[in-house]
């Protein structure tokens, strides 16, 4: 009898955590400090957290959808903070504790570190910008920004931007469409920000190709 596939029989209990941190999160939708805890989150998840943080202001703001837009501008304003903190530990501490980052935290793994260390070589700024508007893995984005030494600069503007983007549109929705919206946002919220993330891109990119340079 074949042995089992250790890779998939290591998966399952971290499966099971994902899971249970997902529950955990929704559950300060319920709570008096749901926006305390929707800006904590925002913060921890820009360097280890593996829940993203639009899942709970969705939660909040299918309860109160008048607020959609401050949840959103707390999730922005404690994303961006967050990317800042995981800058400071690609750039100061990333030598003491990179193997806990790629044996413990989920997204992590020395490959997809490369290929992003590669992708600063050629246009940090959008580089940052993508990951902060669609789902691909920011907190490795932003600690590897501090690895690499991309200016702070430019990893908060394009953090800024990209974040806000992501969070401002889950709040457009929310607050036109209420509680209908969650279903569509739960199922469709990856691909509606990838699609419109290419369109931004695609257009920046026609820009710097229209412009004449000097």
């Amino acid at each position: 009898m074949p042995p089992p596939d250790s890779q998939a029989v290591d998966s399952q209990p971290r499966r099971g955590l994902i899971r249970r941190l997902y529950n955990w999160v929704l559950s300060w939708a319920d709570s008096p400090q749901g926006l305390t805890a929707l800006a904590a989150i925002s913060f921890a998840e820009s360097s280890f957290f593996p829940i993203p943080p639009d899942v709970l202001q969705i939660a909040l703001s299918v309860a109160r959808p008048s607020r959609s837009f401050l949840y959103a501008a707390v999730s922005a304003v404690a994303s961006v903070a967050g990317g800042i903190a995981g800058w400071a530990i690609g750039w100061g501490l990333w030598h003491l504790i990179d193997s806990w980052f790629f044996n413990y935290v989920p997204g992590f793994s020395e490959e997809k570190f490369e290929a992003v260390q590669s992708l600063y070589a050629n246009n940090a700024f959008l580089a940052i910008f993508t990951a902060a508007f669609t789902p691909i893995p920011y907190k490795i984005f932003t600690i590897s920004a501090g690895v690499c030494a991309v200016p702070l600069s430019t990893l908060v503007l394009a953090s800024a931007l990209g974040r806000s983007g992501r969070f401002f549109l889950v709040a457009a929705v929310m607050y036109s469409c209420g509680s209908r919206a969650k279903v569509f946002l739960d199922r469709y919220l990856e691909v509606a920000t990838v699609a419109i993330g290419a369109l931004m891109i695609a257009g920046l990119l026609a820009i710097r190709w229209l412009l004449p340079t000097h």
